[in-house]
């Protein structure tokens, strides 16, 4: 049995519709989800660069913590520390009679140390009036001033010769947070 003229055309006209309806609802579909999935690929291929950057950089930033950390003990071994203002000042005033004497200098006098407060940091200032016999005693006495720890950093320095003798007069600074530090004793108060 053949298939007459009718059903050929009923049948190719299923297959037009049929056509039409893979055309216009499936195709669009199947596109889209593969436009999705291109998209999905492109954003894990993003998300794969940005963790190999985070990689590459968390070295980088773990260097400079490294860096960052040693600068701030270097630092922290700088500044002078204490319970009381008057603590801090007797110890800045005992480290450079220390380095004075070990480098060779006798110390004339000493004034009373200054103060000054900003930031959340005290600056505490000590002058000394000096002699010794020797000039390469004060080259060293500037040495040890220079590497001192806690910090001792120069202000002011003077020095003249009379004869045989040097005399001379030096401030130096030293630094404190001044957060938590009392300013005198209990019983001074």
């Amino acid at each position: 049995m053949g298939i007459t003229k009718r059903e050929k055309n009923i049948i190719s006209l299923a297959g037009i519709v049929a056509f039409v309806f893979l055309i216009t609802n499936i195709f669009p579909a199947v596109l889209a989800q593969y436009q999705d999935r291109q998209a999905s690929i492109e954003d894990v291929l993003l998300d794969i660069d940005r963790e190999r950057r985070l990689i590459e950089n968390t070295v980088t930033w773990r260097g400079r913590r490294v860096e960052v950390e040693q600068r701030a003990r270097e630092l922290e071994e700088q500044i002078f520390s204490g319970d009381t203002i008057p603590l801090v000042e007797a110890d800045i005033q005992a480290n450079l009679s220390q380095y004075a004497r070990t480098s060779g200098i006798t110390i004339s006098s000493t004034r009373l140390a200054e103060r000054l407060e900003t930031n959340g940091w005290l600056m505490i200032s000590q002058e000394m009036s000096f002699r010794t016999q020797a000039a390469g005693n004060t080259a060293r006495f500037l040495e040890r001033l220079e590497g001192s720890s806690p910090r001792l950093f120069v202000t002011d320095f003077a020095i003249n010769r009379t004869r045989n003798l040097y005399n001379g007069t030096i401030t130096v600074v030293g630094f404190v947070r001044s957060d938590g530090l009392i300013a005198a004793s209990p019983d001074q108060g």
